[in-house]
């Protein structure tokens, strides 16, 4: 191997381009598990289309949704849960009409539609087979006069297109998880009510399925206004299983003679925030043994408990990132990664131990040489607390930074706010990292996987508590020489681009950002958003209206006289979480104000970009548009970006 050369950091040529990110590239979702094996895939490559793959047991793969068919429930807006198999056959949300299909494996080949025509949506359906027909999740968006409707519903199996679901269970805000004892005659769900989001505060609830079908003998059993739970499940002999964070972190507990037993008792996290239906972290291997996932300092870590004594015992993985976790059967399935290998379908043999990958999310490998492996850091923040964050430096083989020189540095706000930096190898880092910048992915305050108290940091505190978790880190690293203090760029999606917004807005530390679908007018977001997030804001900011002025406060979008860097936007068209004014109304507003500023919008995206043409052109303009703000040259041919308000001596003088 060649001594690498001496370039400027950000000017390295790296073999991981935007065309080999999208490059036979899938998104890795929903998993079923029976003798076969099945899970839901993204497909940038067919214009974000999902599809349903079924791996049979003699390790045959086959495609079972036909084009143009989506395989996506728009539930909550984010989707999960979309399909359900039953004896061969699969029952699957479509995106375009949201209406249930079925495909049998002796029937046609083209999806036949199970629900009528109309606004209604489904997700996180369960058989019940007696009574021939699914328990689901409904959403009704057939009056346009108030929200949408949530409630359990029934759909009989043998619809022909023509049903309508017939509601079940009602009466609060939202649902989901409803589950069926092994013998059919006990129903398990979750519900809760805003202003509280799901792992803020839901409530776990058993009902009795008469003969007509009907639930009776309803009751509450956990869960409540301080509790969040999570997952139910029955065990193959009928004891009901759930996860609550009710001792400050989410741990495991069984339902015994009406009473709730304590599983484990770790501060650790054996559950996550629901964002999509279908999330889970474990899963019955027999009734003896439970394989689950659970999350210390942020990674995750592959157990199996022995249900006889609740003893836990770790066990050796490769993975550090483990999520839709199933289980059955002597094997667990799930999706796992990790720093040196990316989110793939991998099953777990629990009597040989073998790791099997069945689908990884890129085929695409990459030699050691250009791969950054991120390392776990703690830095003090305010209020005299600690924050946590990945960190990774600036890796390729072929080239070193030039004398003298300390690297940019990328901050990434991960979204939700209350999710987490995965741990997963992801070549949307490695393009940055190969390239020599330096990464920072934060877990701020109001992150999952460090208990409950560190989630509710941010209650009351969005906006203020991220910005400086984020500002601290990079900071921290510039003070101990590991980056280049003036050439700090901070870059979000969703919520994490609100908190890049604002920490460009009203802190003067970073030099340009990346706002990918960000917020930027808190209370535009709080008025013209959708059901599910309706009443988030209340606990993050404070409740709407009396709390007026602190929307008004913390929304960038009325202080880009305080602005002073660059910014890029990009902004999916279709997007009914975040709408496209929110990047439009930014990008006029810093346009008038002269300042630099760029905006990329996408036609046919939502909630996050799906298409490989759009993943491709948004890396590419985000590398481009530092290139001119901070002066260096790219080491690739990149389509151009049109930067308002930028020259070439501006650009220059930003070096």
């Amino acid at each position: 191997m060649t001594n690498p050369t001496a370039r400027p950091y950000g000017s390295w040529k790296s073999p991981i381009t935007s065309d080999v990110i999208i490059a036979e590239a899938v998104s890795l979702g929903d998993i079923a598990l029976t003798d076969a094996v099945y899970w839901t895939e993204g497909r940038p490559s067919e214009g974000g289309r999902n599809t349903i793959v079924r791996r049979s047991s003699d390790g045959k793969t086959v495609d079972l949704v036909p084009q143009p068919y989506n395989a996506r429930t728009k539930v909550h807006e984010y989707g999960g849960g979309a399909f359900v198999e039953h004896q061969g056959a699969i029952y699957f949300s479509n995106f375009a009409d949201q209406r249930l299909y079925r495909l049998t494996e002796n029937g046609p080949s083209v999806p036949q539609p199970v629900t009528a025509a109309g606004d209604k949506r489904y997700a996180d359906a369960v058989v019940d087979s007696a009574r021939g027909r699914l328990i689901c999740v409904c959403e009704d968006h057939t009056l346009s006069s108030r929200e949408a409707l949530n409630f359990l519903a029934t759909v009989p199996l043998a619809g022909d297109g023509s049903v309508e679901p017939a509601s079940l269970v009602s009466g609060s805000d939202f649902y989901s998880n409803p589950r069926l004892d092994p013998s059919g005659n006990t129903l398990a769900w979750l519900s809760w009510n805003h202003p509280n989001m799901p792992w803020e505060a839901a409530e776990l609830w058993l009902g009795s399925v008469g003969d007509d079908g009907a639930i009776g003998n309803i009751h509450q059993i956990a869960g409540g206004p301080d509790e969040s739970i999570f997952q139910p499940e029955w065990s193959p002999s009928g004891v009901l299983y759930f996860v609550s964070d009710r001792s400050g972190w989410w741990n495991l507990y069984r339902y015994v003679r009406n009473q709730i037993v304590p599983v484990t008792h770790m501060e650790a996290e054996f559950g996550a925030p629901q964002w999509v239906f279908g999330t889970s972290t474990y899963g019955f291997a027999d009734d003896g043994a439970i394989v689950c996932s659970y999350s210390v300092d942020g990674a995750w870590r592959l157990g199996i408990i022995d249900t006889s004594t609740n003893a836990l015992t770790p066990l050796a993985s490769p993975y550090t990132e483990l999520r839709t976790l199933k289980a059955g059967a002597g094997r667990a399935v799930f999706v796992g990664g990790s720093p040196t290998e990316p989110n793939s379908v991998v099953q777990y043999d629990l009597n040989s131990g073998n790791f099997e990958v069945l689908r990884k999310s890129t085929k695409t490998r990459v030699d050691d040489g250009y791969l950054s492996v991120p390392r776990a850091i703690e830095y003090p923040t305010e209020n005299g607390l600690t924050a946590h964050a990945f960190f990774y430096r600036p890796v390729n083989r072929d080239f070193t930074g030039s004398s003298g020189e300390r690297p940019p540095l990328i901050v990434i706000s991960h979204g939700g706010p209350t999710s987490s930096a995965s741990t997963a190898m992801s070549l949307g880092i490695q393009f940055w990292t190969s390239r020599g910048f330096a990464v920072l992915d934060v877990n701020y305050g109001g992150s999952t996987g460090y208990g409950r108290r560190y989630m509710q940091r941010l209650n009351g505190q969005w906006g203020i508590v991220d910005v400086d978790d984020c500002i601290n880190g990079a900071l921290y690293l510039a003070k101990l020489g590991e980056v280049d203090r003036d050439r700090l760029i901070i870059r979000g999606g969703s919520a994490g681009g609100f908190t890049t917004l604002a920490a460009l807005t009203f802190h003067n530390v970073f030099k340009a950002g990346a706002s990918y679908f960000g917020i930027s007018d808190l209370e535009a977001f709080e008025t013209d958003g959708h059901k599910f997030e309706s009443r988030y804001n209340h606990s993050l900011i404070g409740p709407y209206p009396e709390s007026k002025q602190l929307y008004w406060d913390r929304s960038p979008i009325h202080f880009v006289d305080r602005l002073s860097c660059p910014i890029i936007l990009f902004q999916g068209l279709e997007d009914k979480v975040v709408p496209p004014n929110q990047a439009e109304m930014m990008f006029d507003a810093m346009k008038a104000k002269k300042l630099p500023v760029a905006y990329i919008p996408f036609e046919g995206e939502q909630h996050g970009f799906r298409k490989a043409e759009n993943i491709k052109r948004s890396l590419d303009a985000e590398l481009y548009f530092y290139s001119r703000v901070f002066g260096f040259e790219l080491a690739d041919n990149v389509e151009p970006v049109q930067i308002e308000n930028l020259s070439n001596k501006d650009a220059l003088s930003a070096s």
